[in-house]
């Protein structure tokens, strides 16, 4: 199953997409997951009653635009951890972002006025499907996952270099894309695993890896977060990026107005935003 969040009358909405249609499922997707609905079952009675809108009229927004936790992995992919110059490391490197800086599809990622060392990051996001137990199992993890989207973790790199902590670098506003859709978890395989995943920027190719190259993969990052933390209905998880970002490439690559960039994960689909510049 596949779906997409769009606003309506100032109000998030989720729906099932089939095609080019998207069929309103009559919540928000964090509403329908917190109150322990059967999404399967609002999806088929909503293609039953066949009031499908063409999703090219519809105002897209990100697939969950208000979660309680957005916690981002940094340093996830081997090769991307060595072209920073560092080892991989024994426990993932964790940071949170505000839900005010998330973007939808086809909306602008802004360029700061205060930076000019705008990064790219292609992600797997993983949406919580219920409350996570604190003693939950590694083996069980994945079965708290409803399902899996694209995020570009768009980075001030100058920004996030000015403390020891990550937080203000990766919070700016109108930085992290996150959508179009959402595949439910029984689509893919588990975890996620086995999917080619390509960063593109004006249509050529900077990032390109696998999801197996992950060092902490999906069922692994649930069970060490739940020792912590809650992780609840609605709660996103950002799984690093791989290797070819443009801090690491020499000549440094900047993202700058008018620039395009893609995030597509294999049998999800594609992300894609344009790059503005920030308005005065």
């Amino acid at each position: 199953m596949r779906l997409s969040t769009v606003i309506q009358d100032g109000r998030s909405h989720v729906g099932v997409v089939e095609g080019d249609r998207w069929f309103s499922l009559g919540t928000s997707l964090r509403n329908a997951l917190e109150r322990g609905m059967d999404v399967q079952v609002l999806a088929s009675a909503a293609l039953q009653d066949g009031q499908g809108v063409p999703l090219s009229r519809l105002v897209i927004a990100p697939v969950v635009p208000d979660p309680v936790s957005i916690v981002c992995l940094g340093l996830n992919y081997r090769d991307h951890a060595k072209e920073g110059g560092r080892d991989e490391p024994d426990y993932p490197w964790l940071f949170l972002r505000s839900a005010r800086s998330l973007v939808a599809h086809g909306q602008p990622v802004r360029v700061p006025r205060v930076s000019t060392h705008l990064d790219f990051e292609a992600e797997l996001a993983v949406v919580i499907g219920r409350t996570v137990p604190r003693d939950v199992r590694m083996e069980d993890a994945l079965s708290y996952v409803f399902g899996y989207s694209l995020f570009n973790d768009v980075s001030v790199r100058d920004y996030q270099r000015r403390t020891p902590q990550w937080t203000i670098g990766k919070n700016f506003d109108d930085t992290g894309a996150f959508g179009p859709v959402l595949v439910t978890a029984d689509e893919l395989p588990p975890g996620a695993t086995g999917l080619r995943i390509q960063g593109r920027l004006n249509g050529e190719v900077v990032q390109d890896a696998n999801t197996d190259d992950m060092i902490f993969p999906v069922d692994r990052t649930i069970a060490l977060l739940a020792e912590c933390m809650t992780l609840g209905p609605g709660d996103v998880l950002v799984m690093g990026t791989p290797s070819g970002v443009g801090q690491s490439r020499k000549p440094p690559v900047w993202l700058k107005a008018g620039d395009r960039f893609e995030v597509e994960v294999e049998r999800i689909g594609t992300l894609t935003n344009d790059l503005l510049a920030q308005q005065q």
